[in-house]
């Protein structure tokens, strides 16, 4: 088994690893593109704990949050992304619009989400705070946001297709 597990099977270790002792940081996202703010945010929120999960969303789950053109990234190839970087102990997909069936199963010791989120938009937080653990906001890094890099790889492409149609006429 490796670090890309089912949710039975996140379940399942996770269990045995609170029984061990271990504090587990959940947190979780589309990660269409992997970009400098997912990494530093995923290291940030790895040292609140000695695992760190990462549920992703479903390509589905992804179009009904975002809009038919998203993602474009296919859940197993941002998952397999994810499982690369050192920080990230284990993940797991997710269909829902959220995550929290997911949360309320595992009952994390801390839940993370970006600062973009307000305390009280939180998915999970009820649920975490009433077992006793605490919900982390992780501040953004300034600069980075998949949607400002696809509005740049939109606006090359359509001055690129504006120069190939001058060059035409």
């Amino acid at each position: 088994m490796g670090k890309i597990v089912s949710q039975d099977e996140l379940i399942l270790l996770i269990t045995r690893e609170k029984r061990n002792g271990r504090r587990v940081v959940f947190t979780n996202g589309c990660f269409d593109l992997l970009h400098p703010g997912h990494v530093r945010c995923l290291t940030e929120a790895r040292s609140l704990g000695d695992l760190l999960v990462v549920a992703v969303n479903s390509d589905r789950s992804v179009r009904g949050n975002k809009g038919p053109e998203r993602p474009l990234v296919p859940q197993n190839d941002r998952a397999e992304v994810l499982a690369a970087l050192s920080s990230v102990d284990y993940v797991t997909i997710f269909d829902e619009p959220t995550p929290r069936d997911l949360i309320a199963r595992l009952l994390p010791s801390v839940l993370v989400k970006g600062a973009d989120w307000g305390p009280n938009d939180v998915v999970g937080r009820e649920e975490v705070e009433a077992a006793g653990g605490r919900v982390v906001s992780i501040p953004l890094a300034p600069g980075y946001s998949t949607t400002r890099l696809l509005q740049k790889i939109r606006k090359a492409a359509s001055a690129a297709d504006r120069e190939i149609a001058d060059c035409h006429t």
